[in-house]
């Protein structure tokens, strides 16, 4: 028996019951997914939700997002605006018990919203209970209606502010201010938001959607977005740095769902495919216009449609013969930018944040639509269907090629004992969670690490030059590669579609190359790497990036370390730095030009140590939005990066001391 003699009281004073809005505090995550900077963001999205459901109601087609300073925000849209009457059952205002009571709202009959993406009267009232300052506003009835509140709680009434202007139309505007001794504080990204909201404009076409930051002055930043062409126009955008093969394939058509002792009903499919000459796959899904980044079965549909129509095709104008094996899904995915959207009288998510779609039926509705649509297409298109099934066959072939280079991999002796590697692993003495990797550019600063790391925890990979441009490369390529067969083998998670992140070796990936332009080029394609072949290692938070310093400035013994700072280059980070001493001349001044210029104790001090280092985390807020960058800036066509380059030649000079 376990000795329960110190072990903490537990009695009937233990359990609380809490308000649901109190719950909302003392959770958030539950509900808007932690309080870090993108559930931040996630508080203006789903008022825009709202917003959105308003649209699809038909009654909406004007959202304006405008963001103020000290962190406030509002979310305006021309729908009929929330009722304002005294509940029946309730017996107080309509308006009030939808901000200020879980589990209310006019989506649960399926009469006011027939399709909506709020399901439980959960996300406003979520909102206003992390916000230190709520402000509702309603325009409807004659009149513009108003009540305040402070987490979560009224601090007013519901009364009338002024009669409607002539002219003025009916809706809603809601104005807050999270509150930060609940979330973390920072500031409201414009690109963030920019990004998030024309994807909604694309889904929910013909609805204008305003981003307006009244923090930049003297002339308030401000972007529309508005697409007639929905999905269609999507592609087109996402692959607009690539080389399509044909037009975009879209379909859009209701699909009635006729369940067992139940009443149909239709769900709304929209889809948008095509291919291009490139290797990489992008797939966005869709419910209710919220994004399920997870994807879920309206994705899984419209994978499995492809496959098969595809192989059908195939069969049919004999271009697979009889002794060949179908195409794989993975053979039929590579080169596809593909979106899915499907609207559902009755979705169910994962959880409130709407991470995937779980509903069966909608894999069927959407592979109804792709198996019609589709093989219509190859139909009609007979050129360009031959183009698609040659993609799938070259697919076929390297993914064949790949698989005998992974064979080959785990069969042949230790990469770790290989005398062929780059640089050999240092590993240290303990694996795990613990545990981290430094993936070094170069013999001579790979040398200083080892000197100066933590055996214990601390394990040191370099790299010799420049890894291949797995943007360009096919897999059976980049596994022929000894830097990168090095990197597999040390980290022990497989790549690709053999990925697991549970047998990782290291919790902690972290690239660490000199501060010039070389080495931000070794960064970008191991970061190139990551993003296509190991994208859960950044989802998960395995990847960072060291921060080495740029110069070292000493005035006797005292010695102070300048590192990067985004924005600046490195003349102003030395101006800034100069302008703290008193007598600038005397302050003696080394540039390192190189990690192998530090010694192995100033790369501990500086770079290794957890106590003084700083490492920057590798995330993925959007992934169609990284999708497109690693396109532009490692992909096969020239135009689009030489434009990015040219933009920023000003940023590039700054470099310069």
């Amino acid at each position: 028996m376990a000795d329960r003699s110190n072990a903490p009281a537990y009695t009937e004073d233990n359990i609380q019951a809490l308000e649901p809005m109190e719950h909302i505090r003392k959770r958030p995550g539950m509900y808007v997914g932690g309080t870090d900077i993108r559930a931040l963001h996630h508080l203006i999205y789903e008022v825009v939700d709202n917003a959105i459901d308003e649209a699809l109601a038909g009654r909406c087609d004007r959202i304006t997002v405008t963001l103020y300073d000290d962190h406030m925000v509002s979310v305006a849209d021309n729908g009929v605006g929330i009722p304002v009457g005294i509940h029946k059952e309730k017996k107080i205002s309509t308006l009030q018990m939808v901000m200020t009571q879980v589990g209310t709202g006019a989506k649960f009959d399926g009469q006011a919203y027939k399709v909506s993406g709020g399901l439980h009267g959960v996300g406003v009232s979520a909102v206003n209970a992390l916000s230190s300052y709520f402000r509702s506003q309603v325009f409807r009835e004659g009149f513009v209606w108003e009540q305040t509140y402070e987490a979560g709680k009224p601090t007013s009434d519901v009364h009338k502010v002024r009669p409607l202007e002539p002219g003025e139309g009916t809706g809603t505007v809601q104005t807050f201010v999270p509150d930060f001794a609940i979330m973390e504080k920072h500031d409201f990204d414009f690109g963030t938001l920019e990004k998030r909201f024309r994807e909604m404009a694309f889904v929910t076409r013909k609805v204008a959607i305003t981003l307006r930051d009244e923090r930049v002055r003297p002339i308030p930043r401000e972007t529309t977005f508005f697409f007639e062409g929905g999905l269609r126009s999507f592609v087109r955008y996402l692959n607009h740095n690539r080389t399509a093969l044909h037009e975009p394939v879209h379909a859009e058509r209701d699909i009635e769902i006729a369940p067992e002792d139940k009443e149909s009903f239709l769900v709304g499919v929209e889809l948008a495919f095509q291919y291009t000459d490139s290797s990489t796959i992008t797939e966005l899904a869709f419910a209710n216009t919220i994004l399920t980044p997870d994807g879920g079965s309206h994705l899984t549909g419209l994978r499995s449609a492809i496959t098969s129509v595809i192989n059908r095709y195939a069969r049919k104008e004999n271009l697979l013969k009889e002794k060949d094996a179908n195409f794989s899904g993975n053979d039929t995915l590579e080169g596809l930018t593909a979106i899915v959207s499907v609207k559902h009288p009755q979705p169910q998510f994962e959880s409130q944040t709407k991470v995937k779609l779980l509903n069966p039926e909608a894999q069927g509705a959407v592979s109804q639509v792709v198996s019609e649509a589709f093989y219509e297409f190859l139909e009609v298109n007979p050129r360009d269907a031959r183009r698609i099934v040659d993609k799938c066959m070259t697919s076929k072939r390297a993914r064949e090629a790949a698989r005998k280079a992974r064979d080959l991999v785990r069969s042949g002796p230790s990469l770790l004992e290989s005398s062929t590697l780059p640089g050999k692993l240092a590993d240290c003495s303990t694996h795990g969670l613990e545990a981290e990797i430094y993936i070094v550019e170069g013999d001579s600063a790979g040398g200083s690490a080892k000197q100066g790391r933590d055996r214990h925890f601390q394990a040191i990979l370099p790299l010799r030059g420049k890894i291949l441009n797995t943007e360009r490369a096919r897999l059976d390529k980049v596994l022929d590669n000894n830097e990168i067969k090095a990197m597999i083998s040390a980290l022990g998670t497989g790549i690709s579609e053999d990925f697991r992140v549970d047998r990782i070796r290291y919790g902690r990936v972290i690239i660490m190359t000199d501060a010039d332009v070389d080495g931000s080029h070794i960064r970008t394609l191991l970061l190139t790497f990551f993003f296509r072949h190991m994208q859960p290692l950044i989802q998960q938070g395995h990847l960072y990036i060291a921060q080495p310093p740029i110069y070292r400035l000493q005035v006797g013994k005292n010695i102070e370390y300048v590192y990067p700072s985004a924005g600046l280059g490195e003349g102003e980070l030395l101006n800034q730095a100069l302008k703290r001493y008193d007598n600038p001349d005397k302050v003696r001044v080394n540039r390192y030009k190189g990690l192998g210029e530090m010694n192995p104790d100033q790369l501990w001090e500086t770079t290794m140590d957890p106590a003084t280092r700083t490492l920057l985390q590798v995330t993925i807020e959007d992934a169609a939005e990284a999708d497109r960058v690693f396109d532009m800036l490692m992909g096969s066509s020239v135009p689009p990066r030489k434009r990015f380059i040219q933009t920023h030649a000003k940023s590039v000079r700054n470099l310069d001391v």
